[in-house]
């Protein structure tokens, strides 16, 4: 992966600098995680999903026009067949300073060698209970021990930094928040609590029943480990706490209790070309459009993706009743 220096050209009218696109590769998944999809989820057609050389064409622009970080997220981004292929051309691009991969960790164990050879730097890896029968319940299909095995993995390749997310639900997995964190530290890697976000209407619970603050968690937290505030930043929102005389940090992304939008750096891209300039808004552009239009090239989808940074919104309004809230599903957004 090189590091060729490239101007960045998307600047929101907020004076927001974007830097970072998470880019899904596949709205499919193995596993049907109740935040993340209904039981009877219904996928894209085939013909609505980019290809594999759109994907990169895609990733191709946003780095020509100044993007240094990319997450490959889904669904699960390891299902999508040859993905690997996407992921090795990825390695090579210019500019490109980090390329990031968000997983259920269930493909790890046969992927993670191969990952950190075409340039993935970081993985993120969702892991929202270490009982068998709870995780089972969460993700309606999923196997724990394949996604423990993938850790090992993953720490065997040797990443720059691994990091657990972990969505705390109240009714779910709410008194495992020291056993998640435990299980961190002892394999000195990091740990991130997300709060439940508000989108799509779930089949299982009642989302404002079940989210659990991360002030909460944090104060759970601290009963047992002392927290020491850092300036440790990575590409996306999480705000960083240091164990203290451990190796691994606690990261929150709490959307919900505390926005964070005044300093957003990040749109994401859906499978079907969707590029999202919010998590929680509906405010996006076409690309796909532009990919399949025989008359355009790359030189139109980037003046699209520069056009578009003045639709991106201030800030979301989660749980806001007077806002409209986002009706797509967490795999149909992109992780």
């Amino acid at each position: 992966m090189t590091t060729n220096s490239q101007e960045n050209k998307l600047i929101d009218k907020f004076g927001r600098r974007v830097d970072y696109v998470r880019l899904s590769v596949t709205d499919r998944c193995d596993f049907r995680c109740v935040y993340c999809m209904t039981e009877g989820m219904t996928f894209l057609p085939r013909d609505q999903v980019l290809s594999l050389e759109e994907l990169f064409q895609v990733a191709q622009a946003f780095t020509e026009l100044g993007v240094k970080k990319i997450r490959l997220t889904g669904g699960e981004p390891m299902v999508r067949t040859d993905v690997m292929s996407l992921i090795e051309q990825m390695g090579t691009l210019p500019g490109l300073e980090e390329l990031l991969l968000t997983t259920n960790g269930a493909q790890l164990e046969k992927y993670a060698t191969r990952l950190k050879a075409a340039g993935v730097n970081r993985i993120n890896v969702s892991v929202d209970s270490l009982d068998a029968e709870r995780f089972k319940r969460i993700s309606r299909v999923g196997k724990l021990e394949s996604v423990l095995e993938g850790i090992e993995a993953a720490r065997e390749a040797g990443f720059d930094r691994i990091r657990l997310n972990a969505v705390i639900m109240r009714g779910y997995n709410d008194d495992e928040v020291l056993n998640l964190t435990n299980y961190a530290v002892e394999r000195e890697i990091d740990i991130a609590f997300i709060e439940e976000m508000p989108l799509g209407i779930t089949s299982h619970h009642d989302r404002e029943e079940t989210t659990c603050s991360n002030d909460w968690v944090r104060d759970v937290i601290e009963q047992k480990y002392e927290l020491d505030s850092t300036i440790s930043r990575t590409a996306g929102p999480s705000k960083y706490f240091q164990i203290a005389g451990k190796a691994s940090r606690i990261g929150f992304i709490s959307p919900v209790s505390h926005n964070f939008c005044e300093d957003c750096n990040r749109v994401r891209v859906t499978v079907e070309g969707r590029l999202l300039l919010c998590l929680g808004n509906e405010h996006s552009i076409d690309l796909r459009a532009i990919l399949r239009d025989s008359f355009a090239g790359q030189t139109e989808l980037k003046q699209a993706i520069i056009d578009s940074m003045e639709l991106k919104p201030e800030r979301h309004y989660f749980y806001d009743k007077e806002h409209p809230q986002p009706v797509r599903m967490m795999n149909m957004t992109g992780g």
